[in-house]
């Protein structure tokens, strides 16, 4: 039988004390939504319907690739009238239907697939996930009779003393049966909150005579992300997963507790991470590779073994198979380093392409350029790539040569073979083989320097410049 997926995502999280939709707050690199979203993925639904409401705009348009369907709940009426808002959406559907919370990012495949296989098994109309507290204070108890079977759902409010010491509760996840829709349409809303809750439809599937079982599962997967401090709880719970799961992969992590690598990353085998590492966004990091300590890669793809040393950063670029990079580099969005690309410290990349060889060893800033295999640019040497209006691109054939404190600026092509001499600023392109130098003429003016001390020392303090001050008692005659 087919099975579709609710998430009930339309609350407004005013404990999160925040501008921004709670579904969009992040955990582990992963919007709580999107990690709720990443499990029902994992459950091979045929639809997966996320019910929207406070901040709907921000929360559609962020998940727009994602293969859901949207439906609006436009008025805050409780949770059976948030569930009912998903009929239309899955109009013609006969299967199971389970019902997932937006910001309960804890949640394991494991766990899920253990409960729509007992479900399945137990042939029930109705499944409610629970958890076991030696306090459960706050939650919803599940009441069982002699018999072992559940029968109701008390809130803390209503509960008397002894449904109060109850230690399973609620965690508001149920899969029900195809009749969900039409039980949830029986609802009333009779209560202090004139709202209409989905607790309530347990009692219409009994009174169909339509089995209702509880699946137990471990509690610290079941709680919310109603607050900062809810959220860095599951970041940090999900962070440990997502270590333990990459270990287990074969990937080297130094200091694992020091290392942060969101959801979203992946990492083949035998890569070392150094401590206080941090790979974030879509990266991918290909076998062979070392990231150096305190260095954060994000959406960037390593392919093949590359060294990242320590304290760099890396944004947004393509590295290619025996490549290093920095110490202290910075490669920012838009550049392709190929194969065999040397960068050093202090060096910066934007927006360019390196062909394979290329080398910029320290204390360089390349941007918006095409540099060629196997150009050095040496220490200090830049692109000058922005006239105050607009962005212009320089290109270094192969075999180029820039020297020491070169400024090249753009738009400007280096033709292959070409060297430019150290202290130059070109702004007219260089023809290949070619040298280009714009140095001024060298002056030197014979004893200048032994006045300049000797008058610079006549006013000092005696210990001042030890070393001048007896050379300049050298030069005196005897």
């Amino acid at each position: 039988m087919s099975l579709a997926v609710v998430i009930l995502a339309a609350g407004q999280g005013t404990r999160m004390k925040s501008a921004m939709p709670k579904m969009l707050h992040q955990a582990a690199g992963r919007p709580l939504l999107g990690h709720v979203i990443e499990r029902a993925k994992e459950l091979e639904a045929s639809k997966i319907v996320v019910i929207t409401g406070h901040g709907a705009e921000a929360i559609e348009a962020h998940f727009a690739a994602e293969p859901i369907v949207f439906a609006r709940q436009t008025e805050q009426l409780g949770t059976a009238h948030a569930f009912l808002c998903a009929q239309g959406a899955l109009h013609g559907h006969t299967g199971h239907v389970f019902v997932l919370y937006g910001d309960t990012p804890l949640m394991t495949r494991e766990t899920l697939h253990n409960a729509l296989a007992a479900h399945r098994a137990a042939k029930a109309g109705m499944t409610v996930i629970t958890g076991v507290l030696e306090d459960a204070t706050g939650y919803g108890r599940i009441v069982r009779n002699e018999h072992n079977e559940v029968i109701r759902i008390v809130e803390q409010k209503a509960a008397s003393e002894a449904e109060k010491a109850i230690r399973e509760w609620n965690s508001g996840m149920y899969i029900f049966d195809s009749s969900a829709f039409q039980l949830a349409a029986q609802i009333g809303n009779n209560n202090a909150a004139k709202e209409y809750y989905l607790t309530d439809i347990l009692e219409l599937y009994r009174q169909h005579n339509k089995p209702v079982v509880a699946q137990i599962a471990a509690s610290s997967e079941l709680e919310g992300s109603n607050d900062r401090v809810q959220l860095a709880a599951a970041d940090k719970v999900l962070r440990d997963r997502i270590r333990v799961k990459h270990m287990r992969n074969g990937v080297t992590l130094r200091d694992p507790n020091t290392i942060y690598i969101d959801d979203t990353v992946t990492i083949e085998n035998d890569v070392i991470l150094e401590a206080g590492v941090m790979l974030q966004g879509t990266t991918h990091i290909a076998t062979g590779s070392l990231i150096g300590a305190y260095s954060i890669v994000t959406d960037s793809q390593l392919e093949g073994a590359v060294v990242v040393k320590p304290h760099s950063v890396v944004e947004g670029a393509v590295v290619q198979d025996g490549t290093d990079i920095g110490p202290f580099a910075r490669i920012r969005p838009g550049t392709l380093l190929e194969a065999g690309v040397h960068i050093g410290n202090f060096v910066e990349i934007k927006n360019s392409h390196l062909l394979e060889g290329a080398k910029a060893g320290h204390l360089a800033y390349i941007g918006d350029a095409s540099i060629g295999r196997e150009v050095n640019f040496s220490a200090g040497a830049i692109t000058a790539n922005f006239d105050g209006l607009d962005k212009h691109r320089t290109t270094v054939e192969d075999g180029a040569f820039i020297g020491t404190n070169v400024t090249l600026v753009a738009p400007i092509t280096i033709h292959q073979g070409a060297f430019v001499a150290a202290g130059s600023t070109l702004t007219t392109d260089l023809t290949e083989g070619a040298l280009g130098v714009t140095r001024a003429t060298q002056k030197t003016l014979d004893g200048w320097a032994i006045k300049y001390w000797t008058r610079k020392l006549e006013t000092a303090k005696a210990g001042k410049l030890p070393i001048i001050r007896k050379w300049l008692e050298s030069r005196k005659p005897s």
